[in-house]
């Protein structure tokens, strides 16, 4: 008898903690919900509500963390909430007792949250809160500063649905390919051969030989992670949480650990990790993954993902086990209509700036990425502002102090400039767009 997997009762990911704004809401969507995610000024941990107002469906996550109650306020019409949903405070009231007679029906719907290994967890369904706190949280064993790991993390939303982010990560035979020149090379590309050692409802374990003593553990519905050991005691992990967001979109909240060279983790700005590789890693595989999705489903109209894949090697082997758990326990579908959605077909989209669309995709999410393009546009400002006022008071000196005082002016003016230019022209662009091409690499 086969197992239904509900995908509502399980804990995800929302976003590491660091790029979580404490002052303003934030609005997020997971399986189709709108969420908001706002934190008490009095608390440690960040709350989660369904981002609609029972008053009247306005969204929460436009509203304003009010400063003399510390409750999330609605901007529509000023109804406020604490911590637990409960409603505080209705300004259109006739009566005081207004809100104390109906409090059960003016609730904001709130969802079981956590804060661990540096990320905040919310289980998507509100009314079984019990289970929610029976139910452990999929964290990395490879997430622990005390067994001496260190760790970097992103986040981004994908140009893809939920199960084709499963089935790329779960392939390592990609990576020289699709990643050449930044985790691979195409030219030193081998067989892999991949053992499933384990397979149930809630665990997928595998094993391979990608150069090192590798185990791969897919806990459904979201966390993918790749264990590598080097020798007796150094270990590398890739963990990655994969979440569905709508159909054809998904998320990736990803976690890089290791336990030895630690103090490298903090000499490598996380904004700087973020634009010189993972995103580059993401733009490999995006266009790529929007165009095989598309034509997938195309073909499942009148054929399965059995006959419409080829899959002879070892190195499928992953993939292949992750189709039979999603066919065998889900029925090979996500549950949109339960949330109201209607399974879609992937759109194909030809606008290579809006899949590779790294600002709203990325850095409007990362709190390192905002930071510096921020800091980098003042900065800019601030280059130009002195290379026009250095030249215009050169310009008025009298001439016995244009060589001797104006020429440094100029110089140090000149080199500005090119700074300038370096960040509108290089560094700006990588918090936006960089197209990826693979036939250029």
């Amino acid at each position: 008898m086969q197992s239904q997997f509900n995908f509502f009762q399980q804990w995800y990911p929302l976003s590491p903690i660091e790029d979580l704004d404490p002052q303003r809401p934030t609005p997020v969507t997971i399986l189709g919900l709108p969420l908001v995610i706002w934190k008490p000024p009095s608390s440690e941990t960040f709350r989660v509500f369904l981002d609609q107002c029972p008053h009247r469906l306005a969204p929460l996550s436009e509203g304003r963390i009010d400063e003399d109650t510390g409750n999330l306020m609605c901007s529509y019409h000023g109804w406020q909430f604490d911590d637990q949903g409960v409603c505080t405070r209705i300004p259109q009231a006739e009566s005081p007792d207004l809100i104390s007679k109906n409090k059960s029906n003016l609730c904001a719907v709130a969802f079981p949250c956590r804060q661990e290994n540096d990320l905040l967890w919310f289980w998507a369904d509100s009314q079984s809160v019990e289970q929610a706190d029976k139910t452990p949280l999929p964290l990395s064993p490879q997430i622990d500063a005390s067994q001496g790991f260190v760790w970097s993390s992103i986040v981004r939303d994908l140009e893809y649905d939920w199960q084709t982010l499963i089935e790329n990560v779960a392939d390592p035979s990609h990576v020289p390919f699709a990643h050449h020149g930044i985790q691979g090379d195409r030219k030193k590309a081998k067989p892999i051969f991949i053992e499933i050692s384990k397979s149930t409802v809630d665990l997928i374990e595998a094993s391979t030989n990608i150069g090192f003593k590798t185990t791969i553990t897919f806990e459904p519905p979201c966390r993918l992670e790749y264990a590598l050991a080097f020798g007796k005691e150094k270990q590398v992990g890739l963990i990655t949480y994969c979440i569905p967001i709508a159909p054809g979109k998904s998320r990736i909240v990803a976690q890089f650990s290791r336990n030895f060279a630690q103090t490298l983790n903090s000499l490598i700005p996380r904004w700087w990790d973020h634009i010189q590789n993972r995103n580059l890693v993401l733009d490999g595989d995006m266009i790529l993954l929007h165009q095989q999705e598309y034509f997938l489903q195309q073909r499942q109209e009148t054929e399965s993902w059995k006959t419409a894949y080829k899959l002879p090697t070892s190195a499928d082997r992953l993939v292949i086990e992750f189709r039979q758990w999603f066919d065998k326990y889900c029925g090979g579908q996500l549950p949109w209509q339960e949330v109201g959605l209607n399974p879609q077909k992937t759109q194909l989209n030809g606008d290579r700036k809006i899949i590779l669309d790294r600002y709203h995709q990325h850095t409007q999410h990362c709190s390192s990425c905002r930071t510096a393009l921020k800091n980098g546009q003042r900065l800019q400002v601030i280059l130009l502002t002195y290379f026009i006022l250095a030249v215009s008071g050169v310009a008025l000196m009298p001439d016995p102090l244009r060589l001797k005082l104006g020429l440094p002016l100029i110089i140090l003016a000149l080199l500005g400039l090119g700074a300038a230019a370096w960040l509108r022209f290089w560094l700006q662009p990588k918090f936006y767009f960089i197209d990826y091409i693979h036939a250029d690499r």
